[in-house]
């Protein structure tokens, strides 16, 4: 189907404010571009009973990470990591407060943001590994944190999916801990993909493959890192016994054939899924609930998802 009315008014927007493709940037001016681009899409964040600050260790130093509270602290409840999105190049918590925020008081529970490590400064592995530690903290300090570590879920969108895959393969590799369920929303899965999304969908106006191609190029300091599962989850040799997952792609979207491509693999390995994508809408979109209706109807399904696993 062509362009939702919503994406057709996004895209004429953005050609009229003449405001260039981020991959044309300096990194700095990407980071300021994006960043100012989600908040003025995501329209007015929700309140949540708590925003909390804290620090925890990784593997080269400390780690921001954020937590979110659907009610005061008194109960343990599960917990959500969810990790951002921006092509492992940009992006911060700032970058995904309002989805936490919807996911948190939707799902009812905890929902935690690692600043993990970007590329080009720090490439793959050190997101990755940024990720796992903080998920490590969310279990070692679960009483502190208020959480319930037999109740937890991981997620996030786009690199923040590819991060969330690779990170319950890891976790799989090293026997635990154990995850309810993992939400991939319009994941990387493989550097190396050549589907017809990612050859069709050139736009300059949206996310497109010079956009892919863009972050892969500074996530990766060797390209031969791409061909391993943690950096191309679709490589697993097997994805068996991997956690339930929900799968959300967007139409118009480079990165729609290998996120299906995936949940397609997840299912034929064994693993609980499903996989739903959203017509007539463009990357990034998830986020984008102050512009997108689609926005909101798959934060809803993705919260009734994680709610059901999170029991």
């Amino acid at each position: 189907m062509p362009l939702h009315p919503q994406a057709e008014a996004l895209r004429a927007r953005r050609a009229s404010s003449g405001a260039p493709p981020l991959y044309t940037l300096t990194l700095a001016e990407a980071r300021a571009a994006d960043l100012a681009d989600i908040l003025a899409a995501a329209g007015t964040p929700e309140p949540v009973a708590a925003v909390e600050e804290h620090r925890v260790q990784g593997p080269a130093g400390e780690l921001a990470l954020r937590l979110y509270r659907p009610e005061p602290p008194g109960r343990r409840l599960p917990a959500l990591l969810y990790l951002f999105g921006g092509g492992w190049t940009l992006g911060s918590p700032d970058t995904s407060d309002a989805v936490c925020r919807r996911l948190t008081n939707a799902v009812g529970c905890v929902t935690a943001s690692v600043g993990y490590r970007l590329a080009p400064e720090h490439p793959f592995p050190a997101a990755l590994h940024d990720c796992r530690a903080a998920l490590l903290q969310l279990v070692d300090r679960a009483e502190e944190f208020g959480i319930d570590p037999a109740r937890l879920a991981v997620g996030g969108d786009s690199a923040g999916g590819n991060l969330t895959a690779a990170l319950t393969l890891l976790l799989r590799a090293e026997g635990g801990p154990a995850l309810r369920h993992q939400l991939l929303v319009y994941p990387n899965t493989d550097h190396r993909a050549d589907t017809p999304s990612l050859r069709d969908h050139d736009d300059p106006l949206l996310f497109n493959r010079r956009s892919v191609a863009w972050y892969w190029g500074h996530y990766l300091a060797d390209p031969a890192d791409g061909l391993g599962p943690y950096a191309s989850p679709l490589r697993a040799a097997t994805l068996a016994g991997l956690p339930p997952a929900t799968v959300l792609t967007a139409e118009y979207d480079p990165l729609r054939d290998e996120g299906e491509q995936y949940a397609e693999a997840l299912r034929a390995a064994g693993v609980p899924v499903e996989l739903r994508r959203y017509p007539g809408v463009p990357h990034g979109f998830f986020a984008m609930t102050g512009t997108l209706d689609a926005a909101a109807e798959a934060q809803e399904y993705a919260a009734g998802r994680l709610r059901e696993a999170l029991r």
